[in-house]
């Protein structure tokens, strides 16, 4: 079981919920569902705010237009009624994330906002230690390189370490993610930092490689499939549908929980996993790229 939902999951509970009354409703053409166009007419919420309540971007400002639309969807129990007028109001509030909110590109907020509710990940980088598994000089090394270029401040790395290092928390709580991760041969011959920079961020594979809930494996320099961007997919359980997340080269980042975009990345997963190297085997990989230092 994952940790107690956050703000991110409850709004995307309740969206879901919300979407299922709307198409289960009965009340639209021909005996279907509404349309989000249907489902707000007389309500003082748009179409496209509609859309993002319902893929958990959004809450309810305003109870009286949640229990108007609840009413138009013959929604009558009032113990449904507030579960989700309760669902509404604790979704809105603050919580860790909404500190960090301003850090994130496009996007990234709602996925990161769902990591503490995983029930594992999988997740690929071609050139890059992926950021749950970099340590805290990897992580400041790296961003410290791209401020110049991305034109940041130094309190927006100092910041998004700590982002990066809370997200970690994930792994080492009482009832930890399971973690699977695939990593390029680049993202390990790609050099942040000096020496004492990689052999840190080596110790620290293999020590996290060791663990029962985490693997690592590597993805030589050799023919095969490979994935030419890197992604995560969060498992999130029975009761909320997968999702995959990808990085755009402006800098937004893309998540889906459409069954067939999550699965065609789940099979790419899959096709990397059975190319790369066994997970026993990656200590003796870094061992050996230590050496080279």
């Amino acid at each position: 079981m994952a940790a107690k939902r956050g703000r991110t999951g409850q709004r995307l509970e309740l969206g879901l919920q919300l979407r299922q009354l709307r198409e289960g409703c009965g009340l639209g053409d021909r005996g279907g569902g509404l349309t989000r166009k249907q489902a707000v007419q007389g309500l003082r919420i748009s179409e496209a705010s509609l859309l993002r309540i319902e893929t958990g971007a959004l809450n309810f400002r305003n109870v009286g237009d949640l229990r108007k639309l609840l009413d138009k969807y013959g929604v009558d129990d009032e113990a449904v009624i507030e579960a989700l007028i309760a669902l509404n109001r604790e979704s809105g509030h603050q919580d860790w994330l909404t500190q960090f909110r301003g850090l994130m590109p496009a996007g990234m907020p709602g996925f990161v906002g769902l990591e503490p509710e995983a029930r594992s990940m999988r997740a690929y980088h071609p050139t890059l230690i992926y950021g749950l598994l970099q340590t805290r000089r990897y992580a400041e090394t790296l961003l410290e390189l791209h401020k110049p270029v991305e034109e940041t401040t130094s309190e927006f790395v100092r910041s998004s370490v700590e982002l990066r290092m809370k997200r970690q928390e994930v792994l080492t709580r009482d009832d930890p993610v399971r973690l699977r991760v695939i990593l390029g041969e680049a993202a390990l011959r790609y050099p942040v930092g000096g020496a004492d920079v990689m052999r840190e961020q080596f110790k620290k594979l293999v020590e996290v490689n060791s663990r029962d809930h985490i693997t690592v494996q590597v993805l030589p320099f050799r023919a095969g499939y490979r994935s030419a961007n890197d992604f995560a997919i969060l498992d999130l359980g029975d009761d909320l549908p997968p999702r995959v997340q990808i990085d755009s080269a402006w800098g937004a980042t893309h998540t889906s929980e459409k069954r067939r975009e999550v699965d065609r990345f789940i099979r790419r997963f899959d096709t990397m996993t059975a190319s790369a190297l066994p997970p026993e085997d990656t200590p003796h990989f870094l061992n050996q790229l230590e050496r080279e230092l």
